[in-house]
């Protein structure tokens, strides 16, 4: 399975990011398979942006449920990210990533995927 991200990037006037992960060799709507958006500041650690797993059910993670917006187009295998009101705390690596998981708490943060794309720089300027 690969994972790549692209799209516009940032859109300074309205300082709103949007990217879409496409995804290939695997379908995102087989059964227990979560994708995520995650992100990785400059000396910093992972941070999960939110998931939406295989049923379409999307979960946000607290500090970005605000202003994050993700979905998908299951005809084009793909998923997307909006992140507005983006401010120089927001520059990072920005990852698309998958993982497999049949349990009860599939939405629930992690440290591991098992698939991640190579990311995209994202860099705020003030």
């Amino acid at each position: 399975v690969l994972l790549q991200e692209s799209g516009p990037g940032l859109d300074k006037p309205s300082r709103t990011l949007s990217l879409t992960c496409t995804v290939s060799g695997g379908d995102i709507t087989t059964r227990y398979y979560y994708w995520s958006w995650i992100r990785q500041p400059p000396g910093g650690e992972l941070e999960r942006i939110g998931t939406i797993g295989y049923t379409g059910y999307i979960y946000y993670s607290p500090s970005f449920e605000s202003r994050a917006t993700m979905s998908r187009d299951t005809s084009k295998n793909q998923f997307t990210l909006q992140l507005r009101s983006m401010t120089p705390e927001d520059t990072a690596v920005y990852y698309c990533a998958g993982y497999y998981c049949s349990g009860y708490t599939c939405y629930e943060g992690r440290s591991d995927y098992d698939y991640r794309g190579q990311g995209t720089q994202v860099t705020v300027s003030p």
